[in-house]
C-alpha cells in the first residue's frame, strides 16, 4: 500500500504538495512535524505535515521526501487549524502563514554549496570570462554559496554558468541544510577530583606559591564555591579575580582545573517574587466579578475602563485563575515598548512563568521560547509580547487578554499573512474554547458595536483607581496666538507657563507630536522648491542631529542643502515640526530640565525602549517628547501635564477612521497624565479648538464621539456596517499600473456593481519607484463573506493569466486598518 504524505512548503503557494512514504516513513510521520523534501530543480524546503493518507496526486508523480527533521510534532492540530483559517480569511497562501508564524531557524533551506571538483587540471579546459571569475573565486575559498556567486558575478541567473562548470567536471554541488538554531552553551571549570582531599590542596596551594596569579584564581575558586559545591561559570571567577583568561589557560593545561560546557537558556528571570496579594476597589472587584459571571454565558467581554482605571490588575486575577485551572494564559499589546514595563509588573506575580516574544528578540531566543510554549513547560505558562505571539504552539489556552484592543499596530501591513491579532486571537480563543478579554480606554467602534449588539458582552469601569480625577483638559487656539504674536517657537504662552509650573513643583511633562524628525519639509523661499525623494512621492524630512534630509519610506537620503537645489537661492526654511525640533526648542527654553525623546530614531535597539521608561520612571528625564509610541497604556506615576503640540495632523487625514484615531490618541495621551493623588493637566494646541472631536476629547466624551461616528459611517457604508476588502496594485511602470487597475476594477464590477470603489491613487502613490494604486470592495451585511472571496480568487486567477499584467503584484487586504 502507497502511503502519501500532505505538505505545507514556505512559499506562497494556494495548494499543498504532495509526497511519497515508505512504510517505515508513514508509521512514524505525524501531522505537525518537519520534513526536509525536494522541490523544483535542486532546492530543498523544510515543509509542515499537513495530512498522512494514500490518495496519489493526479497531475504529477509524487517525490520520495529527503529526510524527517523531528522526533514528534513542532505544531499541534489546533495550529494547523488556525493557520487554515487564517490562510482562507485574509485570503493569503498557508505557506505565507508558515513563514509568518515559525521561528526563522526552524525554516531550513538548502543552500547549494559550490565546490572545486578533485583532482582537475584546470589549465586543460577553456573557460569563458565568468566560468574562470568562479573558479578563481572557489581557489581563494573552499566553497561558495550560490548567493555568493551571484554577488561575484553581479548577475541573478547563474545556474546556467555552474551548470557547464559541473558538465566539465570542475565544479561539485552539494545540497548542506543548515541548522540555524544552536543551545546556547556556557563555559564552566571545576577543580580536578584529585585536589579535593585537604592535604593535596596545601600541597597544590604551596606548589603554585611561585605563581602568584595564578594562586589567587586557585583561591577565590574555593571562596566561591564554599557556599555551594559544584562548578564554577569561567565569566564569574575570571571577573572576581580580574584574572586574565591565559591565567586561567595554564591551570587547565596543568590539569588543575577541569573544562565542561552546560547548555542554559538565552531566555531567564533573575529576580526575586515580590508576590504582593492584589487589592481591589469596589469598582475593580464589581468589573472583576461581573467579567467572571459574563464569561459563563459568552466567552468575549469588552473593558472599556477609563485611563489609569486599574484594568491591569483585574488582568493579573484573571490570569491567576487560568493559571490555578492548569491552563496557559495570553497576554498580548500592540507596542514593544509597552511590554517593558509590564513584563516587570508580571514577573514581580508569576516571576519565571512569564516569557516574552516579539520581534527585537534573536532567532535562537525566539526559538528557545516556542519550545517551552510546546512542552507546556512551567516557565512559559504566560506569553506576552506583539501581534506574532498568537502564532505560539500552545497546548491548553485559557485566557486571551488583548490590551489596547483599539491600535491599529495589531494589523499586520507586510508581508502576508495580513492578518489582525485581535480578530484573530478571537478565533484563537474559539478553537481553544478559552475566555477572552478585550480591554481599552478608546475601544474601536468595531468592538463596541459587537458589545452594543450582544456579540460580546460589557463591562464598565468609570473610576480611576485611588478615585484619582480625570485630568483637565484645555484647549488652547494657536491661531489667535500666532496673530497676537503670543507663540515662542511652537509653544504657546499658555504651554510655556503651565511648564514652567510643573517643573517648579518637581512632577514631569509629556509633550505630544506625531512626527519624528526635525522638520518635514524644507522650501525655498525665492522659487518654493522643496527636496523631493527621487524614489517615492514625499518630501524629505530634516534630522538634524545627523544634518541630513532623509525620506521615511524607504530610507533614502543626502546631506543638508544650505542652497536650494532649483535655483541655488540661499534663503531656504523649514516648514512643519517634527519630535527633534520640539527637542532643540526646549533646550533652548528649559536649559535646565533634562529631557529625552522617544521615537523610531531614539528606540532600534534591543533594550533602547527600557533605557528611555526606566530613566523617566526614575526621574532622570524631565520632559520626554515623543510620537504616539507614548500614547500606548504606559504607566508613569509622576505626570503633571501632558502637552499635544498639533492636534490638527492628525484631525486632517483622508481615512474615514481618521477621527476616531485622533480621539482615541489624545484621550490616550491625556490617560497619561496625573495618575496618582494630584489632578493631571493637558493641553491642547489646535488651530480649530471648535472642532468636535476635540470638544469631545476635552470632555471625554467617548459615547458622543461613538454614536457621530457610527452615524457617518451607516450613510457612507464603512465598518462596523460594512466589511472592506483592499487590492493594491503595484509595478514599477505607471501606465501598466493604471491599465491594470482600470482592468481589474472593471471585472469587480461586473459582479459586485456599486460596491467598487477605485481605481485611486493612494496618498502616497510612489514608493521605492513603484505606483500603486487602490481598489476598495464593500461587502455588505447580508453579503456572504465566504462567497465574495471565491469570486474575487477567481477574478485575480484571470488577472494573472494576462500576459501584460504579469509585471503588476496584487496585494491583497482584509478588513485593512
Amino acid at each position: 500500500m502507497s502511503h502519501f504524505v500532505d505538505l505545507i512548503l514556505p512559499l506562497p503557494l494556494e495548494k499543498r504538495f504532495t509526497y511519497s512514504l515508505s512504510e517505515d516513513e508513514a508509521s512514524f510521520v505525524q501531522p505537525g512535524m518537519r520534513l526536509a523534501v525536494p522541490f523544483g530543480k535542486n532546492r530543498i524546503y523544510t515543509g509542515i505535515v499537513a495530512e498522512v493518507h494514500q490518495n496519489p496526486p493526479e497531475v504529477y508523480e509524487a517525490k520520495p521526501i529527503h529526510q524527517i527533521l523531528d522526533e514528534k510534532p513542532l505544531l499541534t492540530k489546533e495550529q494547523l487549524k488556525f493557520w487554515n483559517w487564517i490562510a482562507v480569511y485574509y485570503l493569503c497562501s498557508e505557506g505565507e502563514v508558515m513563514r509568518a508564524a515559525l521561528p526563522g531557524a526552524f525554516l531550513l533551506e538548502s543552500e547549494s554549496i559550490v565546490k572545486l571538483s578533485k583532482e582537475v587540471e584546470i589549465e586543460d579546459v577553456e573557460l569563458n570570462d565568468d566560468e574562470y571569475l568562479v573558479i578563481e573565486g572557489l581557489q581563494r575559498q573552499s566553497s561558495m554559496k550560490i548567493q555568493e556567486i551571484e554577488q561575484l558575478l553581479d548577475k541573478k541567473k547563474v545556474l546556467p554558468v555552474i551548470n557547464k562548470l559541473v558538465d566539465k567536471n570542475l565544479v561539485s554541488l552539494n545540497q548542506e541544510i543548515y541548522e540555524q538554531y544552536k543551545p546556547k552553551e556556557l563555559r564552566y571549570v571545576r577543580l580536578n577530583p584529585a585536589y579535593e582531599a585537604e592535604s593535596q590542596m596545601h600541597q597544590l596551594l604551596d606548589e603554585l606559591s611561585r605563581a602568584p596569579k595564578q594562586r589567587e584564581i586557585v583561591l577565590s575558586y574555593f571562596g566561591l564555591t564554599a557556599k555551594k559545591k559544584n562548578a564554577l561559570k569561567v565569566k564569574d571567577l575570571l571577573k572576581e579575580t580580574g584574572a586574565s583568561a591565559g591565567v586561567l589557560k595554564s591551570l587547565l593545561d596543568k590539569n588543575i582545573f577541569e573544562e565542561f560546557h552546560r547548555e542554559t537558556d538565552r531566555v531567564s528571570f533573575e529576580g526575586e517574587i515580590t508576590n504582593h496579594s492584589i487589592k481591589f476597589n469596589e469598582y475593580q472587584q464589581r468589573a472583576f466579578d461581573q467579567i467572571n459571571s459574563n464569561f459563563q454565558d459568552s466567552k468575549i467581554c469588552l473593558l472599556h475602563g477609563v485611563t489609569s482605571s486599574g484594568k491591569t490588575e483585574i488582568y493579573i486575577r484573571l490570569i491567576e485563575q487560568a493559571l490555578e485551572e492548569g491552563k496557559q494564559a495570553l497576554y498580548l499589546l500592540p507596542e514593544i515598548a509597552l511590554t517593558t514595563q509590564l513584563i516587570k509588573r508580571l514577573q514581580n506575580y508569576f516571576g519565571e512563568k512569564v516569557l516574552v516574544y516579539h520581534s527585537k528578540y534573536s532567532l535562537n531566543e525566539r526559538v528557545e521560547i516556542y519550545r517551552h510554549v510546546l512542552n507546556n513547560n512551567e516557565k512559559g505558562r504566560i506569553v506576552i509580547g506583539a501581534r506574532s505571539c498568537i502564532f505560539l504552539p500552545f497546548q491548553d489556552l485559557g485566557l486571551i487578554v488583548v490590551d489596547e484592543e483599539h491600535e491599529s499596530t495589531f494589523k499586520q501591513f507586510d508581508p502576508a499573512p495580513r492578518y489582525h491579532a485581535r480578530d484573530s486571537a478571537v478565533v484563537l480563543g474559539n478553537i481553544f474554547n478559552a475566555n477572552i478579554i478585550l480591554g481599552s480606554a478608546t475601544p474601536s467602534m468595531e468592538s463596541y458595536f459587537n458589545a452594543d449588539h450582544n456579540k460580546y458582552s460589557k463591562v464598565e469601569l468609570t473610576r480611576r483607581f485611588g478615585n484619582v480625577l480625570m485630568p483637565e483638559v484645555e484647549v488652547v487656539d494657536i491661531k489667535t496666538a500666532h496673530r497676537k504674536k503670543k507663540m515662542t517657537g511652537h509653544f504657546s504662552e499658555r504651554l510655556i507657563d503651565e511648564m514652567k509650573e510643573i517643573l517648579k513643583e518637581g512632577e514631569q511633562i509629556i509633550l505630544f507630536q506625531n512626527r519624528r524628525g526635525f522638520s518635514p519639509v524644507l522650501e525655498c523661499n525665492t522659487c518654493g522648491h522643496s527636496p523631493q525623494c527621487p524614489n517615492c512621492d514625499v518630501s524629505l524630512t530634516y534630522h538634524s542631529h545627523n544634518n541630513q534630509l532623509r525620506c521615511h519610506y524607504c530610507g533614502y537620503h543626502i546631506a543638508m542643502q544650505h542652497q536650494c537645489m532649483a535655483c541655488g537661492s540661499n534663503e531656504i526654511s523649514t516648514k512643519g515640526f517634527g519630535t527633534e525640533q520640539v527637542e532643540t526648542e526646549l533646550k533652548a527654553l528649559f536649559p535646565d530640565a533634562k529631557i529625552s525623546r522617544m521615537d523610531q530614531d531614539t528606540t532600534r535597539g534591543k533594550h533602547s525602549y527600557e533605557k528611555i521608561i526606566t530613566a523617566f520612571e526614575a526621574h532622570d528625564t524631565d520632559i520626554l517628547v515623543g510620537t504616539q509610541m507614548l500614547t500606548k497604556g504606559l504607566d508613569f506615576r509622576n505626570v503633571g501635564l501632558v502637552g499635544i503640540m498639533n492636534a490638527d495632523n492628525l484631525l486632517n487625514f483622508p481615512d474615514f477612521r481618521a477621527h476616531e484615531r485622533s480621539f482615541q490618541l489624545m484621550l490616550q495621551v491625556a490617560g497619561r497624565s496625573g495618575r496618582t493623588k494630584k489632578r493631571g493637566k493637558v493641553l491642547i494646541q489646535t488651530y480649530n479648538p471648535h472642532h468636535r472631536i476635540i470638544q469631545q476629547v476635552s470632555t471625554g466624551d467617548y459615547e458622543g464621539m461613538y454614536k457621530e461616528q457610527l452615524e457617518d459611517r451607516y450613510q457612507y457604508h464603512y465598518p462596523p456596517y460594512y466589511r472592506l476588502i483592499r487590492l493594491t496594485l503595484k509595478c514599477r511602470d505607471f501606465s501598466k499600473t493604471n491599465d491594470a487597475a482600470e482592468w481589474l476594477a472593471r471585472a469587480l464590477e461586473n459582479v459586485f456593481d456599486r460596491y467598487v470603489l477605485g481605481p485611486e491613487f493612494p496618498p502616497v502613490a510612489r514608493i521605492r519607484n513603484e505606483y500603486y494604486k487602490n481598489i476598495l470592495i464593500k461587502i455588505p451585511q447580508k453579503q456572504s463573506l465566504g462567497k465574495t472571496k471565491n469570486v474575487i480568487h477567481r477574478i485575480l486567477n484571470s488577472f494573472k493569466a494576462i500576459g501584460a499584467f504579469r509585471s503588476v503584484r496584487v496585494i491583497v487586504n482584509v478588513d485593512p486598518q
